[in-house]
Formats: C-alpha cells, sequence, structure tokens
C-alpha cells in the first residue's frame, strides 16, 4: 500500500491536518501498516488534492499558525475502495533482531542475553498497547485485526520463550573484542 492510499485510509474515517495523518500512521492506529514520513505524507496530500480526490481548508488556531485540514472527496472515497480492491501485495516484515540473530555465534552470550530480554520487553509493550487498543475500538474488523496482531506477537513471545535460551547458547563466551578477532 502506497502513502496516498493511507492518507485516503485516514480521511476515510474523518477530517484531519498532515501532522494528525503523520501522528496515526507512526504512533497511531495505521502504525502497523506502512510507514510514511512527513516528506512522503504532504506530496501525496497536494496530488490527492490536484486529483480532487480530497479537499483542504485552512483552520485558524489560537497562538498558533493556522493549519490546512483534508478531507475525503467522494471520488476519493471510490478511489480507496479501489485501491482495496486490487490484489493486495506480500507482508514486508523487517527485523533488526532478527538480523542479531543471525550473527549470533559472534557475539558474546551476556549481549545476546541482554537483547533477547529487551526483545520480550517490547513484545510485552506491544501486547499492552494492543490490548488498551481493543478498549478504544468496538467495530468487529478492528478489533479482529488487533486481534492478529495480537497474535503474531504472542506467537513471537511463545517462540522466544521456548527458544531463547537455544541462542544464548550459540553465542560466544566472553566479550565483543574476543568475537570480532
Amino acid at each position: 500500500m502506497n502513502v496516498r492510499t493511507i492518507c485516503l485510509a485516514v480521511l476515510y474515517e474523518g477530517e484531519a491536518s498532515g501532522y494528525e495523518i503523520r501522528k496515526q500512521v507512526v504512533e497511531g492506529d495505521y502504525s502497523y501498516f506502512v510507514e510514511a514520513s512527513f516528506g512522503s505524507i504532504y506530496p501525496a496530500l497536494a496530488k490527492l488534492e490536484d486529483d480532487s480526490l480530497v479537499t483542504a481548508r485552512i483552520e485558524a488556531q489560537d497562538g498558533k499558525p493556522s493549519k490546512k485540514i483534508y478531507a475525503i472527496t467522494a471520488s476519493g472515497r471510490r478511489e480507496f475502495l479501489d485501491r482495496l480492491s486490487e490484489p493486495l501485495a506480500e507482508d514486508q516484515f523487517r527485523s533488526e533482531f532478527l538480523m542479531f540473530a543471525r550473527f549470533v555465534t559472534e557475539l558474546p552470550r551476556e549481549l545476546v542475553a541482554q537483547r533477547l530480554a529487551e526483545r520480550r520487553a517490547v513484545i510485552e509493550r506491544e501486547l499492552t498497547d494492543m490490548q488498551q487498543m481493543l478498549h478504544k475500538h468496538s467495530a468487529a474488523q478492528d478489533c479482529w485485526v488487533i486481534g492478529f496482531g495480537r497474535a503474531c506477537l504472542e506467537a513471537a513471545r511463545h517462540y522466544i520463550d521456548a527458544h531463547g535460551a537455544e541462542l544464548v547458547n550459540m553465542a560466544r563466551d566472553g566479550d565483543r573484542a574476543e568475537a570480532a578477532e
């Protein structure tokens, strides 16, 4: 899914500024779908506006600069649903943790154990965040999506719990300096 489509998705649910869209994509409900930076969101919004898929209005703010509020048009709604009707790309999964694990034999056991504990703590935080999201959303489709995400995280947690000691045991005795030699 491209940045245009994610902007339309956020606006499908209501008006938003570029900043609010970015916030939804980075740390909100849309953070699990695609990555988008300010540098990609604003050009996408400008193009969507040029294509009459969104409209924009300026809203004054007390003591702050005015902000541009975007709203999806009927054409934008159709475009968004058309994009969802296209074949989906494969999910992309990239993980610095897995890169770390790939080279575990070159690293000291203490570091590996530490990174494993850190990864498990991140998973627990994400599971807690998703549980809180369930309280915020009541629509069945939102609950299904959150449940899918929780299942993936729970599987990762289970794998770490069941096989984490194996990873630690693959690591070297000693410090990083010895491993680099």
